[in-house]
């Protein structure tokens, strides 16, 4: 598969006060997503994930290393924007990316921004907001809208752009389950159905349960790397990051320990109840 994202050696470092030597919030990360590919970073706070992913479009450039979207270096000032349009941000708080009073234009900002033909951007806002299944709130408010509702038309507004990539840099931290169900759903269908490559910055274990890949971030460093069923066996190693695990795989491990032979692979819930029913 080709590579949409690479970094080499890559480290950041945040200005120090006075006196204060810096802080390197990434040491020297080597890492490649594969086009099309759904990826989960996982981390505890202060673990370099929201930095890796503010590089992946330039909102961060690299102290040290390279970071290459499409083979296009985000050091390079005059491929700044085309590095914004193949990779798309979402942030935490979706207030802090919604700019206009009514749905449609504020999906319509950033292509009329770019200079979008209006009967394009017409078909942009209404391909974007079916996508994420909000056509009916075409002309709503959105700051009457639920925080799942708002952070599915901030993607939309990340989807006018036609992105190859969407970053979501703990898109879901400030939702309750619904919201986060909402958006979870919205992205995996985006992912699923054409071909976006999705960069998914959580806390939240179970978000990673179907993801292709899981890469985990302690210290500035990538400390693991694989498949959710490989990282998430490693049970004892997580948590001696800091870290959990699905509710699933800690119900097996428990169970195991007691002596029951389950497998610690079957991270959803029915895999999970199948894996004890055959057990008992």
């Amino acid at each position: 598969m080709p590579t949409i994202i690479q970094t080499e050696n890559l480290t950041y470092a945040y200005p120090a006060e006075e006196d204060q030597q810096p802080v390197l919030a990434l040491r020297g990360v080597d890492l490649a997503i594969e086009k099309g590919s759904f990826v989960v970073v996982l981390g505890h706070n202060g673990s370099g994930k929201s930095t890796l992913a503010k590089t992946f479009n330039g909102v961060l450039l690299p102290a040290g290393g390279k970071v290459y979207v499409e083979g296009m270096d985000t050091c390079d000032e005059s491929l700044l924007l085309a590095i914004r349009r193949t990779v798309g941000m979402v942030f935490q708080n979706p207030d802090n990316q919604i700019v206009a009073n009514v749905v449609e234009e504020d999906v319509a900002f950033a292509p009329e921004n770019l200079g979008v033909p209006p009967a394009e951007i017409r078909r942009r806002v209404d391909d974007a907001l079916a996508a994420v299944g909000m056509s009916e709130f075409v002309r709503h408010a959105p700051h009457l809208l639920s925080g799942g509702q708002k952070q599915r038309v901030a993607i939309a507004g990340v989807l006018a752009m036609e992105p190859a990539c969407i970053v979501l840099d703990e898109a879901t931290a400030m939702l309750d389950p619904v919201g986060r169900r909402e958006v979870l759903t919205t992205i995996h269908k985006l992912n699923r159905e054409k071909g976006i490559t999705v960069v998914l910055i959580t806390h939240h274990m179970n978000e990673a349960e179907e993801a292709d890949r899981v890469l985990v971030m302690d210290d500035g460093k990538l400390v693991m790397d694989g498949t959710p069923q490989e990282i998430f066996t490693q049970v004892d190693a997580l948590r001696a990051l800091g870290l959990t695990v699905p509710d699933t795989v800690d119900l097996l491990d428990r169970l195991k320990k007691d002596g029951l032979d389950v497998p610690l692979t079957a991270l959803t819930v029915d895999q999970c109840a199948d894996a004890i029913a055959r057990a008992l």
